[in-house]
């Protein structure tokens, strides 16, 4: 995991223009649309000192995504509302790359960071990342689902549901 290159904006713009990659979003991005997200993740890197993480493969692929940290830019039922989250090219998928760096991108957030709580939520449909999501120790918190705030009423992906971990990873219980 590491900050982002140049180099980057052509993978990430073919990982966003890719529908299986997009499935679970409302629409793929053009390449103007991905540079202007890694943008907006630079800028939460300026300013919180963390974001979304390019991911490399060592000795492998120099970019095959992004996971990290992210503040929520809308209300979820949470007292910070930081979440973890991660997109792969399609190539990489089912490898743990996911699974690693989510752990990774976390243990950041409690040890260095030192965010009280972290969160995921997903449309219901997105079993690849619900399965992430509970393989790093989160569990379904269905007090908190949600409709997407960005996502039209009536849209199949408007529902979201959420994880949180029971305790911190250090074994603190998280606040309720």
């Amino acid at each position: 995991m590491r900050r982002w290159r140049d180099e980057d904006l052509d993978p990430f713009a073919a990982l966003n223009a890719d529908p299986a990659v997009m499935e679970h979003f409302q629409k793929v991005m053009t390449r103007e649309e991905s540079a202007g997200f890694i943008d907006r993740i630079e800028a939460e890197f300026e300013e919180c000192g963390w974001g979304f993480w390019a991911v490399e493969v060592e000795d492998g692929a120099p970019f095959i995504g992004f996971v990290g940290l992210h503040r929520v830019p809308f209300q979820v039922k949470s007292s910070t509302a930081i979440e973890v989250g991660w997109r792969l090219a399609q190539e990489h998928w089912g490898h743990g790359y996911a699974t690693e760096a989510a752990e990774r991108a976390v243990r950041f957030g409690y040890d260095e960071a030192g965010l009280l709580e972290i969160l995921s939520f997903t449309n219901p449909a997105n079993v690849r990342s619900w399965k992430v999501m509970e393989r790093i120790g989160m569990v379904r918190d269905p007090s908190s689902n949600f409709e997407h705030p960005n996502v039209p009423v009536g849209h199949h992906l408007r529902d979201h549901i959420v994880y949180r971990f029971p305790e911190r990873p250090d074994g603190l219980r998280r606040p309720n």
